[in-house]
């Protein structure tokens, strides 16, 4: 383990926290232009633009090491790659590689909480009064609809002094995660509930708690049940630890003119739990959000309660095109069209995750560095743009 002197300090994934990360060795070789693959590996025809899009952003001063983009058409995947997912092996990023979805996560418990207002279990007005009443008095009257919503004005926990200090002390701390909200439980309410919009990632700690309020059953065996088993995800966990499953995409802190630092297993995932700790690949990371931000997964009734959209409010970093927000799920509205899904960044990983509304069609990006508005913004900028040219390539009527 490196000294105290050797420990980093950057932006945390979490929209405002700063988290001191280990700076763990890595070397770095040269990014190597990966081909466009199907999911067995085959030869795929290549996007040319495509891919020179996603060559110039490995590219740049302060881009990521590596870059796999994944678009789905009904049975037909292409893989677009470049650079490395392994800066100290040159391997490349690939389809089965584990990799933290970070804030991605947040449709995860979103998934949930709806399925059991499918099954009778919870209601979207159901309060933290009600369901969680150890919880700050203040906080009662909030109702699961404006957790999923973020406009509960619940303050974020991953902001609070003590919080990030513990952190900063032991980025591998091992937290409990059903106590996360005490780091905030003497702070009052940001705003009346429902009056705004403020993206905390106390929300969807909240919404984990009330599900397993209402099932007496814990948080992770609820995943399995109403999300990985239906969906058939097996490749897909929510970790404790720092440790990520093997094979790996690895993320990196990027800061030139030093070298990039291997920070995939750096931060333990307790302190982020149900709002952030998920891990995933890219190919079952698709599959969850066809089925989450299309029809597949919940009723009709509750699709509509959940695909009822505030314009303005932005996933964080912000998706391609504008951006609104619905229940733990986000609306982009890009130059030539409409996808559903959710972002997220942790250090080391940006993440999106999108779909056609019909669920028949769907694109993740992922960059093995952590941009965001307040990271990095330039980089943030050219990354949306190159998003939203790849949107633009699933939506599109003719095969690609």
């Amino acid at each position: 383990m490196p000294s105290r002197a050797s420990v980093r300090r950057f932006r945390s994934g979490l929209p405002v926290a700063v988290l001191a990360v280990a700076a763990l060795g890595a070397l770095l070789t040269p990014g190597a232009r990966a081909a466009g693959t199907d999911p067995v590996g085959g030869p795929a025809r290549q996007d040319e633009r495509l891919q020179r899009q996603l060559d110039r952003l490995v590219a740049q001063q302060d881009g990521p090491p590596g870059v796999i983009a994944v678009l789905t058409r009904g049975d037909r995947t292409r893989v677009y790659t470049a650079g490395v997912g392994d800066t100290a092996t040159g391997r490349r990023p690939h389809i089965d590689d584990h990799m933290r979805i970070a804030s991605i996560a947040k449709a995860f418990s979103g998934a949930v909480a709806l399925r059991l207002v499918d099954e009778g279990l919870l209601s979207l007005d159901d309060t933290i009064g009600e369901l969680l009443p150890a919880q700050p008095a203040a906080w009662h009257a909030v109702t699961l609809r404006q957790l999923l919503q973020h406009t509960s004005g619940l303050p974020d926990f991953s902001t609070a002094p003590e919080f990030v200090s513990i952190l900063q002390a032991d980025p591998r701390h091992v937290f409990d995660p059903r106590s996360l909200l005490g780091f905030v439980a003497e702070e009052p309410l940001l705003f009346r509930p429902g009056s705004l919009y403020e993206y905390s990632n106390s929300d969807n700690i909240a919404v984990a708690l009330m599900a397993e309020a209402v099932t007496g059953r814990r948080y992770e065996d609820l995943l399995k049940e109403l999300v990985y088993r239906p969906l058939g995800l097996r490749r897909t966990s929510l970790p404790l630890g720092h440790r990520l499953p093997r094979p790996f995409l690895h993320g990196y802190e990027v800061a030139p003119p030093a070298e990039p630092v291997d920070v995939s297993e750096a931060i333990g995932a307790s302190g982020v739990w149900a709002s952030g700790g998920v891990v995933s690949t890219p190919g079952e990371l698709g599959a969850f959000i066809r089925a989450y931000g299309g029809p597949g997964l919940l009723s009709p009734r509750t699709r509509q309660e959940q695909l009822t959209f505030r314009p303005g409010d932005s996933s964080e970093p912000a998706g391609p095109g504008t951006n609104a927000a619905g229940l733990a799920v986000f609306r982009y509205t890009t130059r030539c069209g409409v996808l559903h899904g959710h972002t997220g960044n942790f250090p080391g990983y940006t993440q999106l995750a999108a779909t056609t509304p019909d669920g028949t069609r769907s694109l993740t990006f992922s960059v093995n560095t952590q941009t965001s508005k307040g990271n990095k913004p330039a980089l943030l900028a050219r990354l949306r743009t190159v998003q939203e040219d790849f949107a633009c390539a699933l939506l599109k009527d003719r095969d690609r």
